[in-house]
C-alpha cells in the first residue's frame, strides 16, 4: 500500500511539472523587453477619443458648429474685437474669437432651456417663454462678464509680478548680460502671465521680429498702465541710445515706490471695509446682549 501511494504521488508530481513546463512562457530577452516598452502600440480612433477630456469630446464640437454659424453672421468686426479681448485674457481654454461666439450661443441655448423648464413649473407656458428669454439673455451676456473679470485678474497678476521680474532683469543687465539674454533669464527663473508674455516676445525676437514691435505687443496684451510705462521706457531708451541698465534701475525704483503706495492705500481702505461686517454681524449681537434684558423687563410690565 505505501508503494502504491508513492507511485501515485510521483505520477501526480510528474504530470504537474509537465503541465507547468508546457504553460510557462520562456523568459524574454532584456533587449526585447526594453523595445516593447519603447514602442508605442497603435490605438484605435475610439480609444484615442475616449482618452480626451469631456470638454474636448462633447462640448468643443458643438462650440465649433455654433462658431461657424456665428462667423457667417459676423458684422462690424465682432469676432476681431472678441479675439482682442481673448488675447488680453490669455486665450482661456485655447478659445479664439469665433469659438467664443460659439460658447456664448451654447450658453444662451442652455440657459434658455433651463429657464423655459423653470417657467413651466412656476407660471405655465407664458412664464416658460418669459424665463426662456431672460435665460437666453443671461446666458449670452454671462460669458462676457466672466471674460472681463478674467482680463482684470490677469492684468492684476502682471502688475504684482512686474516688480520682481524687473528686479531680476535689472540685476541680469547690470551683471553684463544683454537685454535679450536678461529677458531669457527672467523667463527661465519665473512663472506667470507676465513671464508668458515675455516668453512670447522673446520667441518673436529670435524669429527676426524687431524688439520694439514685440515689446509693444506685450504692452497691448497686458492692458496694465505700469507695464505700458515700462515697455514705453525700454522702447524710448532703445530709440534714443540711453543705457538700458540705467532705465531699468529707475523703473525698478519707481515700481517699488508705487508698490508701497498701493500697500498704504489698501491699509487705509481696510477700516472702511471692516465697517460693513461690524455693522452687519457684530453690532446686532451687542444690541441683543445690551438691550435684550431691558426689552424683556418692559414686556413683563412694571409689576415685577
Amino acid at each position: 500500500m505505501p508503494t502504491e501511494i508513492i507511485v501515485a504521488a510521483i505520477a501526480a508530481a510528474a504530470v504537474l511539472l509537465i503541465t507547468i513546463g508546457l504553460t510557462a512562457r520562456p523568459p524574454k530577452d532584456v533587449v526585447q523587453q526594453r523595445l516593447e516598452q519603447l514602442v508605442v502600440q497603435p490605438r484605435s480612433l475610439e480609444e484615442f477619443e475616449l482618452d480626451q477630456p469631456f470638454f474636448e469630446r462633447a462640448i468643443r464640437p458643438i462650440v465649433k458648429r455654433l462658431a461657424r454659424a456665428g462667423r457667417r453672421g459676423e458684422q462690424g468686426g465682432l469676432i476681431a474685437r472678441t479675439d482682442a479681448k481673448l488675447e488680453k485674457a490669455g486665450y482661456p481654454g485655447g478659445l479664439r474669437g469665433a469659438d467664443w461666439v460659439g460658447v456664448k450661443l451654447l450658453a444662451a441655448i442652455a440657459f434658455a432651456i433651463v429657464g423655459f423648464l423653470l417657467g413651466l413649473l412656476l407660471g405655465g407656458l407664458t412664464g416658460g417663454l418669459f424665463f426662456a428669454l431672460v435665460g437666453a439673455g443671461v446666458g449670452y451676456m454671462g460669458p462676457e462678464f466672466w471674460l472681463g473679470r478674467k482680463i482684470r485678474s490677469r492684468s492684476l497678476e502682471m502688475l504684482l509680478q512686474l516688480p520682481d521680474a524687473l528686479d531680476l532683469l535689472t540685476i541680469s543687465v547690470e551683471a553684463g548680460l544683454g537685454f535679450d539674454a536678461a529677458l531669457a533669464k527672467v523667463v527661465e527663473k519665473m512663472e506667470g502671465p507676465l513671464v508668458d508674455e515675455f516668453r512670447q516676445a522673446l520667441a518673436e525676437i529670435r524669429m527676426g521680429r524687431s524688439r520694439r514691435d514685440a515689446l509693444r505687443d506685450v504692452a497691448k496684451r497686458a492692458d496694465s498702465q505700469p507695464v505700458n510705462n515700462f515697455i514705453g521706457a525700454i522702447v524710448q531708451a532703445e530709440q534714443l541710445g540711453v543705457p538700458i541698465a540705467k532705465v531699468l534701475q529707475i523703473q525698478s525704483n519707481q515700481l517699488r515706490i508705487e508698490r508701497r503706495q498701493r500697500a498704504e492705500e489698501a491699509a487705509a481702505k481696510a477700516p472702511v471695509k471692516m465697517l460693513f461686517p461690524m455693522v452687519g454681524c457684530i453690532f446686532p449681537t451687542i444690541f441683543i446682549v445690551i438691550l435684550g434684558p431691558a426689552i424683556i423687563t418692559v414686556m413683563k410690565g412694571p409689576g415685577i
